[in-house]
């Protein structure tokens, strides 16, 4: 896959940065794709995120959502409107089509919850790291003591 530049010579020269290189290739795959349906995507807070979709005329039971590692699957099924239904309408303009978007969530972000309301579809989102990932300031005094940075408190090792 050819996206506006050559990843070639990036991908020979660097070790362990496959997923980022595959990620910015789907990423322009997929721009060339379907926009249905319209989203935004908010940054509430530094650990915080919220997914939007206009999703109008969709019930609750007939969206996915599936959360997997490192991605995040929004899918919306309609029923079928039958033949007889059809002839009832003088103009049907409203797109009863279904859909799938994807998005790739960065390590340790998870989906905290999903809201339907007034035609949109709202995902949020919360990155937490677990605290051995955390960064720990390691005091050089020789007794063992380590200084966690986020809390600003000391912890024995």
């Amino acid at each position: 896959m050819r996206t506006g530049f050559d990843l070639t010579p990036y991908r020979r020269s660097t070790v362990g940065f496959d997923r980022l290189f595959d990620l910015i290739e789907n990423n322009a795959r997929l721009q060339q794709g379907d926009n249905y349906p319209p989203y935004n995507i908010e940054r509430l807070d530094e650990d915080r995120y919220r997914v939007t979709l206009a999703v109008a005329g969709f019930k609750p039971d007939e969206i996915d959502i599936t959360a997997q590692q490192n991605l995040l699957q929004i899918s919306g099924r309609k029923a079928e409107i039958a033949e007889s239904d059809t002839s009832k309408f003088l103009h049907l303009g409203i797109a009863n089509r279904g859909f799938e978007r994807r998005f790739e969530l960065a390590d340790f972000v998870r989906v905290e919850r999903a809201d339907l309301a007034d035609g949109l579809l709202t995902v949020e989102l919360v990155r937490e790291i677990p605290d051995a990932m955390k960064p720990r300031k390691i005091a050089i005094n020789g007794k063992g003591e380590v200084i966690d940075i986020t809390a600003g408190d000391k912890n024995a090792a």
